[in-house]
């Protein structure tokens, strides 16, 4: 059965779930009266609190100036890369798969943040611990009051 997307409307008495599109009542009519299912429910993500995750990840990255631990020895150019940056934030944020390679290491990867992978509540928790992050590792004289109020800001010019 594939997934149907559904509206929470109030009734008289209580809340229902309504379909939200015509394909979705028509897969939801072709269900046996009566009988009882399972239902999980996702909220869908908001389109707009994910314009406002990554302007706040483009001004982070913007802001972040990397500072070497390691010496450069092959002598080779480094630049500064954003889905490098996206992607370590995300791990350091605890949101990412571990798995051993084939020589033994482990690999740590970043989960995936599309609208398919992550309900609107995961990733609103990790919107606040990305905010933590930057605080923590770039932006550290921000609090995170004003670290959310430069991010709307930008979000209104845009």
């Amino acid at each position: 059965m594939p997934d149907l997307f559904m509206t929470k409307v109030k009734t008289a008495r209580s809340y229902a779930l309504m379909p939200a599109h015509q394909q979705d009542e028509d897969a939801l009519k072709k269900l046996p009266v009566g009988q009882p299912l399972r239902v999980k429910v996702t909220r869908m993500r908001n389109v707009q609190f994910h314009r406002l995750y990554f302007a706040l990840l483009n001004y982070a990255f913007d802001c972040w100036e990397p500072k070497a631990t390691v010496p450069n020895v092959l002598g080779l150019e480094v630049e500064k890369n954003f889905d490098r940056f996206r992607h370590d934030v995300t791990i350091l944020c605890g949101f990412y798969e571990s798995y051993y390679r084939l020589n033994g290491e482990v690999r740590i990867e970043p989960r995936s943040i599309s609208f398919s992978s992550m309900g609107q509540d995961e990733f609103e928790e990790l919107y606040a611990k990305t905010i933590d992050v930057i605080i923590k590792y770039v932006l550290t004289g921000f609090s995170g009051d004003q670290l959310r109020e430069i991010i709307e800001q930008i979000e209104e010019f845009e």
